[in-house]
């Protein structure tokens, strides 16, 4: 395998890569979707969990081998082909319809080979190296095994049990990580590691985008979408400008400014842990556009004036809220200095739902269109005296 260097950039093979998990963020969204219910919310959140580790796992090994190298390429398409079972089985991963295979276990027997692939090919990626093999047999140990023995008993669980046991397993798996440490695992190239991340935020973007179309598929073309459509990719904007414009940058400068374990542990805190609540802000958020726009183009069975119902009231703005949020986290440990309007903002947001269930739905995208780009689009969301 062929190793990177201080410059290496994000590899076309990546790009590829990233594909399928395109369509696993899609179907995250479509099983909140199919049953818009706070246990669903959960278990959504659960699966994303999950997902999202599979993603970052490839992205720490892909900054240190080459993805378009021989063996390595062969790898991401074996775990291509995987995490595509994965994404087939998301929409029936808490409701199994009858007939075949068992879905809890096909979702938690392809995650299970994904992090073994992982970490096989981590331990070859460098046959010298005994901090990272002693790294490797602890997450192994505590990061792994574990938890994948607890999926495999929510598995043959139903409902809120299965959930439960399922987010009883990603907790053992994020805060192993902690207990390994961060000897053995290393960062080559700070704008590899930041580039891949923003690429994945992108593809959440995109994903609510698609989420618009999806909420006026196949309804007539009317005035008020003509409206509310605009209305969410202005949401999408202002979020895409608070990241690409004042967190990146940042960032992946501070991740370059650091050595050793330091940029490892910087590494981990920004990118692997509070990149994920602005994926699944994101997502939220979409799940929220998604419904507003069904409703405001299905005028036989919607009325413009009625409001969404919900955790999908909640979710149009608590998405955002939780992105705002992590994203005011990112600031903090990148730049040590806080964002009172991020913070304040984020929370505001966060605790809307109530508001926007009384209002109607094409009003309360609008209202949000607006305030989130004038709290977005403010130079004080990342000053220190906000």
């Amino acid at each position: 395998m062929a190793a990177t260097e201080g410059g290496h950039r994000v590899t076309p093979a990546e790009l590829f890569f990233d594909l399928v998990f395109v369509y696993a963020i899609t179907q995250v969204t479509a099983l909140m979707a199919a049953d818009p219910t706070a246990q669903r919310l959960l278990g959504a959140g659960v699966v994303l969990a999950l997902l999202w580790w599979c993603w970052c796992c490839f992205a720490w090994l892909g900054n240190v081998v080459r993805a378009d190298s021989g063996p390595m390429f062969g790898v991401l398409i074996a775990v291509m082909a995987v995490v595509l079972v994965v994404s087939l089985t998301v929409p029936e991963v808490y409701t199994d319809a009858p007939g075949g295979l068992d879905t809890p276990l096909v979702f938690v027997l392809c995650y299970g080979a994904v992090r073994i692939l992982h970490l096989v090919t981590y331990w070859l990626s460098d046959r010298e190296d005994q901090a990272l093999h002693a790294t490797l047999r602890r997450t192994a140990l505590l990061s792994v095994a574990p938890p994948f023995a607890l999926l495999l008993v929510g598995s043959a669980f139903t409902g809120i049990t299965q959930i439960l046991i399922w987010l009883g397993a990603v907790l053992i798996d994020y805060l192993g990580i902690y207990v390994t440490g961060s000897s053995g695992w290393r960062v080559a190239s700070p704008g590899h590691f930041s580039e891949r991340h923003g690429l994945i935020v992108i593809i959440a973007l995109g994903e609510s985008i698609v989420a618009i179309g999806v909420g006026v598929s196949g309804l007539p073309l009317n005035a008020p979408v003509l409206l509310a459509a605009p209305a969410g990719l202005l949401v999408v904007a202002a979020l895409w400008r608070l990241y690409f414009r004042r967190l990146s940058e940042p960032a992946e400068h501070r991740l370059a400014a650091l050595e050793g374990d330091d940029r490892t542990r910087f590494a981990r805190d920004v990118y692997t842990f509070l990149h994920l609540p602005l994926v699944a802000g994101v997502v939220l958020t979409a799940l929220g556009m998604k419904k507003a726009l069904q409703q405001v183009a299905d005028t036989d069975h919607y009325d413009l004036s009625e409001p969404l119902h919900g955790v999908v009231a909640w979710a149009l703005t608590g998405g955002v809220g939780i992105f705002v949020l992590a994203a005011a986290a990112i600031l903090l440990r990148t730049t040590g200095r806080a964002s009172p309007v991020l913070v304040a903002g984020g929370l505001a947001l966060l605790c809307a739902g109530p508001a926007v269930a009384v209002v109607p739905a094409l009003l309360a995208l609008t209202v949000l269109a607006a305030v989130t780009a004038l709290l977005l689009l403010d130079r004080r969301t990342v000053t220190h005296e906000g």
